[in-house]
């Protein structure tokens, strides 16, 4: 039973539940425990947004503080500061009286502070024979000391999500010109490619970003600027590839030309696909495998696919694969035409891919016939899952502009 440590507001204050816990939980202090103020003090400027302070708040609170005598909060020493609203107006540099009543209520609102109110409201200390003091009516600091750990933690979430804003606002500017300057390469040198498509989305994404922008906002346009730019050199790559096999060939056939006749067969084994190619022989060329995107991408782009997942939702590659078997099935693809799907792009490309084509289910006739065409592209190493991918994202940005 705590008698006596649950005071009401004096005048036309309401108490409320939520004051008598906190103030129930103010009282129950581990004994001996002791927190440096200033520290505190820190921690919550460090915490404000989080708990719902603004400037003035915080500089009342530091006002307040002030008021305690020694540079640590006890349990076993009073906790309770007693100033005058003059007194605190003059420490919190001349605030408004209004304004510091309305701050005074935010820190109590806030759980920070506990009002330990007089029976007429005043705030004093009566002292006993020897000057100490024996009871005061003013303002409880315990909170500060009961929530010190929560206050401390509240600051390193902070510090550590104001560091990943800043890394995820350095890394958008790198991958951001990355990708404007490949662009414009590609563009000014002659590159094969729709490049003005892609300097369309770019120009897209870039449109997106609010002047003040949000984690959220930065890290959901990096992911997409990251898939551009994993893109953009996939294309690029392509190209260098189909230029070097371009030159091997021209080299090859002049080797040819000029050896003797039996040293024909000492070139690299034929294909196993190939006219005359033996049963065993090695595959001289072996393609790449596809590059699997963020499971976040693919979701932002295809979010249809998560009513089908385990429990009507996608929590991983593996509900993604199962969600696909059953919307192979909704769509009318044959088992074998998902199976070589999976083995020319691998299964959670395969999964992908059917994700992007419920998006488009109205607008394919035939998605088995359609799912063939792309695993027959991606085994010649014709296919990327990048522009279906890059498509849906910024055809679902656009209906979202539109129900705006």
């Amino acid at each position: 039973m705590h008698t006596g440590s649950v005071t009401t507001p004096f005048g036309r204050r309401p108490m409320t539940l939520a004051l008598v816990k906190r103030q129930v939980a103010a009282t129950e202090i581990k004994p001996g425990k002791s927190v440096e103020k200033w520290k505190v003090f820190r921690d919550v400027a460090e915490a404000r947004e989080t708990l719902g302070l603004q400037d003035r708040s915080i500089a009342i609170l530091d006002a307040l503080l002030t008021f305690h005598p020694t540079n640590d909060l006890q349990q076993d020493k009073p906790l309770v500061v007693f100033p005058s609203n003059a007194q605190l107006t003059l420490r919190a540099h001349g605030i408004a009286g209004a304004t510091l009543r309305r701050h005074i209520a935010i820190l109590v609102d806030a759980g920070l502070i506990v009002r330990k109110d007089s029976a007429n409201g005043k705030r004093f200390a009566r002292k006993d024979r020897d000057g100490e003091i024996e009871s005061a009516f003013g303002f409880d600091l315990s909170p500060l000391l009961a929530r010190a750990e929560e206050f401390a933690l509240m600051a390193q979430e902070v510090v550590a999500a104001r560091i990943a804003f800043r890394k995820a606002k350095e890394a958008l500017t790198i991958c951001r010109r990355d990708v404007r300057k490949l662009i414009s390469a590609a563009i000014e040198e002659g590159a094969e490619g729709d490049w003005q498509a892609i300097e369309d989305i770019y120009l897209d994404l870039i449109a997106r970003l609010p002047r003040t922008p949000s984690r959220a906002d930065v890290e959901g346009i990096l992911d997409e600027m990251q898939l551009l730019y994993a893109e953009v050199l996939s294309l690029l790559e392509i190209q260098k590839e189909t230029a070097f096999n371009s030159t091997n060939a021209a080299h090859d056939e002049r080797h040819i030309q000029n050896s003797k006749p039996e040293s024909i067969n000492e070139l690299e084994p034929s294909s196993e696909k190939e006219p005359g190619a033996k049963p065993g022989e090695i595959e001289p060329l072996r393609r790449e495998p596809l590059k699997t995107f963020p499971l976040a991408i693919v979701l932002k782009a295809c979010p249809q696919i998560a009513d089908y997942g385990p429990g009507g939702g996608i929590g991983g590659w593996r509900d993604l694969m199962s969600a696909a078997v059953v919307v192979r099935s909704m769509l009318g693809v044959s088992p074998s035409a998902y199976q070589d799907a999976c083995d020319s792009m691998g299964p959670e490309n395969a999964a992908a891919t059917i994700a992007c084509i419920l998006e488009r289910a109205n607008f394919i006739n035939s998605p088995g016939a359609y799912l063939r065409d792309l695993s027959r592209r991606a085994d010649r190493g014709e296919f990327s899952l990048g522009p279906m991918l890059m498509a849906l994202l910024k055809a679902n940005n656009e209906s979202e502009v539109r129900r705006a």
